[in-house]
């Protein structure tokens, strides 16, 4: 109880302090960019050679801040912006002196942003909380995001439309964005915080914005400009229903310890579902889906795991629980553990500066993380549970908010609650304070099949077994940093108690104590090679529950930005002691790097890796020398196609003798050939050497917008078996699926 009455009394200094200082704010009069009502529709065509563009004041996105500091920018760039009933329409004429040199690719949205592009930030609440980024390359290919205070959401999909047609000046590009894609409050004259940024990746990845950047400020949305001249903005309802058809054969081998076995196909199947959506107005949005289809288009990549005690992460790629993403980015809670639902339902809502959510799941097989200080355990069931998540926020100031989440996931025989804070606190402009607080409350169920491991949480008398234990769990996580042109720094401390677990989250490490310190120093030579030269100096200590030193580093690191878009990082541990299995293992040092360049349109480069000394986890843990290493290369040799190859491989020995742990690969080749901007063919090939399978899968699609989707495809997984046997086809899916979003 000690520790707790310490944090409470913490956060609630730092609260006060900075509360009193929070509205120290510059009063530095914003930019105005005035848009104007139009009375009939533009029909865009990417050109900007409608007449009723002559009636739009223009705006000039005028400096360079990247690499430069608000420097006048080398290229010029017009925008601008009118408005009807239903659309807000923005037109760009992009100056280029060297038209020859634009990088544009034909591809599938949100893969542009290697692309010359130009993208416009829009607040529509003003408040710096949450920002749409629309994006369009040369070609008319779409790119979206959301972004928060500290975040950028690719995975956002809205509906707009766009053209753009490249010309010998440069390019022009049209956009129209329904209101209906926006949330909005329903005021007389709102006023909306906005930017618009060109990105032009030439020598060096250069962005100009309309308004300048301060570098001393952190954030981007608070710098923002002002769109005015929007009036008496209605929000109209409307019903968007999203069905599915799919129809699949699946086969494989009856037994796959032996090779020879027969392979045998299943009946052909069919599955229809969908989802509807009914939102009264802008501000809120009720939407459910049954028998919903979440597969994924895209396999997850394989990830080296030997070596690792952890469950590993995996980025969301499914539509239905982006919605509203912003409000739930912390490790408490992880989507992809509500696994395989027949059905699920969220609330999204804003009420003034109230933001709310509800998202509720019936999830027909139960899968999540029992965490622990050295391993953690995944549990995947055939059990079913109610998933609940409940969220609130209240946003104040610039990037300031206070919430509140609650997470519930019920099965027959036990459950999972969680519950607790979040705060987030801007303060003399550059000044960061943000935390997190919650409690946990655990009924496990009753089958210790699942885990056979007989850890111990800590030093509790519990364990990772489940024999229907009951426990309670906290956990506290504050973070403070300061962010200036020329230096950055942070300081975190996390407190996580052995038993607290959250069921809808992926949270792997547990009983223990910690503090990072983290200091970077920022350069910006006036050099022909650098742009920003960044040396930093990183330190962890972090003990076990009972006190007991676990782990410290000292890692001194230096980050390199150089023309020719070439990136380098590297670091070296110089110190660092970590104990394992109760052995305390000293100088264990390693060295980790990454260079990533992209001197040319039709290439980029990527390396990156681990090489040293590492502990061999086992549970006669020892130290081996050995490396974690990877490679990219992307070649696009037309518009039309993109062809990457990914290699990753890890081997690690006792650093004593010869005798090798493990050493493997993983190879990766990814071609993609975009017909048009709707269509493309794409082919995936995989080989993994830790477990001699291989991987393939073509695929055709047709995508019209955000959600009205066609797919044509198959799946192939072939063992190598070696010996009499060889390469074996052990797995065969072929699948159709029709998708069309129905809006009234």
């Amino acid at each position: 109880m000690k520790i707790l009455k310490t944090i409470y009394l913490i956060i609630m200094l730092s609260t006060f302090h900075v509360v009193i200082f929070a509205n120290l704010q510059s009063d530095k009069a914003k930019p105005e960019f005035n848009i104007t009502k139009i009375d009939k529709p533009i029909k865009i065509n990417g050109k900007m050679d409608n007449m009723l563009w002559l009636k739009a004041e223009p705006i000039e996105i005028a400096y360079e801040f990247v690499p430069k500091d608000n420097e006048l920018a080398k290229e010029r760039t017009i925008v601008k912006a009118l408005y009807d009933d239903e659309y807000l329409y923005f037109g760009f004429k992009c100056y280029d002196s060297h038209p020859e040199k634009i990088r544009a690719n034909l591809s599938e949205r949100d893969k542009i942003f290697s692309d010359d592009y130009v993208i416009l930030i829009i607040d529509t609440y003003g408040d710096a909380q949450k920002g749409y980024e629309i994006a369009v390359n040369p070609l008319g290919i779409q790119g979206d995001l959301l972004a928060t205070f500290n975040n950028e959401d690719i995975n956002f999909n809205m509906i707009y439309y766009t053209a753009a047609e490249k010309n010998d000046s440069g390019w022009t590009a049209e956009m129209a964005i329904p209101f209906s894609s926006l949330s909005f409050d329903d005021v007389e004259e709102p006023v909306w915080g906005f930017n618009a940024v060109r990105t032009i990746p030439r020598e060096s990845r250069t962005q100009n914005s309309w308004v300048p950047i301060d570098k001393n400020i952190p954030g981007f949305m608070t710098q923002s400009g002002i769109l005015k001249g929007l009036k008496n903005l209605t929000s109209s309802s409307y019903v968007e229903l999203l069905p599915y058809v799919i129809g699949q054969n699946t086969g494989n081998i009856s037994d796959y310890d032996n090779p020879s076995s027969e392979f045998k196909y299943n009946s052909i199947e069919g599955r229809i579902g969908g989802g509807i959506k009914y939102s009264p107005n802008s501000n809120l949005a009720f939407e459910a889906v049954l028998n919903p289809d979440f597969s994924q288009i895209e396999a997850d990549a394989d990830q080296i795991s030997v070596n690792t005690t952890f469950a590993l992460f995996y980025e969301e790629k499914r539509p239905f629980f982006l919605t509203g993403n912003e409000l739930l980015q912390q490790p408490i809670y992880y989507s992809r553990s509500i696994n395989n639902p027949l059905a699920a339902s969220r609330i999204v809502g804003k009420s003034g500066k109230l933001s709310y959510l509800y998202l509720g799941a019936y999830d027909r097989n139960t899968v999540f993380v029992v965490p622990g200080e050295e391993e953690s355990s995944t549990v995947s069931t055939n059990k079913k549970s109610f998933a609940n998540i409940g969220r609130l926020r209240y946003d104040f100031g610039d990037e300031d908010f206070i919430g509140a989440k609650i997470l519930t996931r019920n099965l027959n025989d036990g459950h999972n609650y969680v519950g607790g804070i979040d705060w987030n606190f801007k303060f003399w402009s550059n000044w960061i304070f943000e935390g997190q607080a919650y409690l946990s409350q655990t009924n496990e169920i009753t089958d210790s099949s699942f885990i056979e491991s007989e850890r111990i949480f800590g030093t509790t008398k519990y364990t990772a077994k489940l024999d229907g234990e009951k426990y309670s769990g906290n956990v506290v996580h504050l973070f403070l940093s300061r962010s200036e042109k020329s230096f950055y720094f942070n300081i975190e401390s996390n407190h996580i108690n052995p038993t607290f677990q959250t069921y809808n989250g992926l949270l792997n490490v547990s009983a223990f104590r910690e503090q990072k310190l983290y200091n970077s120093y920022r350069i910006y030579p006036d050099s022909s090679f650098f742009d920003r030269i960044d040396i930093n100096l990183i330190s962890h200590i972090q003990h076990s529950y009972n006190g007991i030193l676990r782990e410290y580093n000292i890692t001194p690191a230096i980050n390199l930005n150089m023309k020719g878009q070439t990136y380098f990082y590297a670091q070296y541990n110089l110190l660092k002691n970590e104990m394992y299995k109760n052995e305390m293992f000293k100088e264990v040092r390693s060295a980790y790097f990454e260079l990533n360049t992209r001197p040319e349109k039709e290439i980029s480069i990527s390396t990156y890796g681990s090489i040293g000394k590492f502990i061999y986890r086992s549970d006669d843990p020892t130290i081996g020398v050995g490396h974690n290493l990877g490679a990219s290369l992307t070649l696009k040799p037309t518009s039309n196609l993109n062809i990457s190859f990914y290699y990753d491989r890890a081997r690690l020995s006792d650093k004593n003798s010869d005798k090798l742990f493990y050493d493997g690969n993983i190879y990766r080749g990814v071609a993609i050939y975009q017909f048009t901007a709707e269509a493309f063919l794409r082919t995936i090939f995989q080989y993994n050497s830790f477990n001699k399978t291989f991987r393939f899968y073509p695929l055709f699609s047709y995508q019209i917008g955000a959600f009205t989707t066609f797919y044509a495809g198959a799946t192939s997984n072939y063992t190598n078996y070696k010996q009499d046997f060889g390469i074996v086809n052990t797995d065969q899916q072929y699948f159709i699926k029709l998708q069309y979003l129905v809006s009234m």
